[in-house]
């Protein structure tokens, strides 16, 4: 077992002297932020200076030792800030050498959009101090005091959800809303994590979730719960209540509270929807096939007339999902295999003959004109890329024809192929 650092994040109960004193934290670092962008801006203006982060540090120390509320601050927090600034030049940077339309220069930022600050060591500013099961804690703050924080480590089985997160390293102070967060780095052990025996070639998509074929021809399918429409409703008469109130009022103030509130209940549903699911497929599988995903060529273009499908697509976070099963298949110990969309073309590749015919997006039946294979869109990707993945593990090549490599999953050839049914799976009895 190998040592890695997993994030795990904790709900503060601050008191309201310590909201307070942590707002104003949040205020101090948002200017410090602001002010050294505004420093490199004018210094290669003016006289053509690069601003490194070094410098920055050392201007810190000045800043420090002449304003009495940054030197209540911790040092090394500030250093933190900085460093967030050095990070989003040097990713400028990057684009503008890759030749990127839109590099993305830094940008200063608002109060209501600065996410929060961070701390580089445990016992430098910050304490954790888990509970005897290690579920929940307190967070011990320097110039706020004891914090209540609630969360524990995810894990891959339900009996162990309680163990030890392993050592506190870093951390970071988040503001979402009016709720506060502390994301704790712990150092551990590559946690364990069960997984099945059977080799599963998974399909994204909008109408089905996921639909999952295994080395035995066997079909499941995840529903799309589609979180946006459930909640689109109450999301669109909290914005509308919005736009009406007047700007500084302390009625929008609340009507913009419970607008965030309705996102961040969102993006809860669908955050443990992904975890829940990954957990499931990981539980099951002994190696795993996917497709590779462009998200961002897929919602990037089609305007307006596209506009619902898109939404669609980002509803169900496909990126997310994937990095997420990646990671617990890593945990897992078993083989996570991309399979190339653009050359492989799954959903216009036939999984039998290996012949190539293109579709169109309306078309969900696959319909071979070559082999005379029928069956539902969506398994016949999926098992293309079973066998591409099985290929890719065991060695092998694959041919486009029967009389290459032959795919380890064969519909019968001299019969008249059945429509698989897809089978529709919830998440949660068998698959948790």
């Amino acid at each position: 077992m190998k040592t890695v650092k997993r994030k795990v994040t904790y709900r503060l109960y601050p008191s309201k002297k310590q909201q307070h004193c942590l707002e104003e934290m949040l205020r101090l670092h948002q200017k410090l932020y602001n002010a050294a962008l505004e420093e490199r801006i004018d210094a290669y203006r003016k006289c053509r200076i690069s601003v490194s982060f070094v410098d920055q540090c050392r201007s810190l120390t000045q800043i420090r030792a002449e304003l009495p509320e940054y030197e209540r601050l911790n040092a090394q927090s500030g250093q933190v800030t900085l460093k967030r600034l050095d990070r989003a030049f040097s990713n400028f940077f990057r684009r503008v050498a890759q030749g990127k339309a839109k590099a993305g220069f830094p940008r200063f930022k608002s109060f209501d959009r600065f996410k929060g600050w961070g701390y580089k060591a445990h016992g430098d500013g910050w304490r954790f101090f888990s509970r005897e099961n290690f579920v929940n804690g307190t967070l011990r703050l320097s110039g706020v005091g004891n914090l209540q924080a609630r969360g524990r480590a995810r894990c891959g089985d339900k009996e162990k959800l309680s163990r030890n997160p392993g050592t506190p390293k870093t951390m970071e102070i988040l503001k979402k809303g009016d709720l506060w967060f502390a994301s704790v780095t712990f150092e551990t052990l590559m946690p364990y994590r069960a997984s099945g025996e059977e080799a599963l070639g998974i399909d994204w998509g909008t109408m089905q979730f996921l639909t999952i074929i295994n080395d035995k021809a066997e079909v499941k399918a995840v529903e799309n719960p589609r979180h946006w429409d459930r909640s689109s409703e109450k999301l669109k008469t909290a914005q509308q209540d919005l736009s009406r109130k007047k700007k500084g009022s302390k009625n929008r103030q609340k009507s913009k509270r419970k607008v965030i509130a309705c996102h961040r209940r969102l993006a809860w549903k669908r955050e443990d929807f992904l975890h829940q699911t990954s957990a499931a497929v990981v539980k099951q599988a002994k190696l795993i096939g996917v497709e590779k995903l462009n998200v961002k060529g897929m919602t990037s273009a089609g305007g307006r007339y596209k506009a619902g499908l898109n939404r669609s697509i980002l509803d169900t976070a496909p990126g997310t999902f994937f990095r997420l099963l990646e990671c617990k298949a890593a945990e897992a110990g078993i083989p996570y295999v991309e399979a190339p969309t653009r050359t492989l073309k799954p959903s216009q590749t036939c999984c039998r003959c290996w012949n190539k015919e293109k579709k169109l997006l309306s078309e969900r039946t696959h319909n071979c004109k070559k082999c005379g294979l029928i069956c539902n869109r969506d398994v016949n990707a999926a098992s293309v890329i079973l066998q591409y993945a099985l290929a890719k593990q065991t060695g092998q090549e694959l041919a486009l024809g029967v009389d290459g490599w032959r795919p380890q999953i064969v519909f019968p050839k001299h019969e008249t192929p059945p429509i698989p049914e897809v089978a529709s799976a919830t998440v949660g009895v068998g698959w948790v």
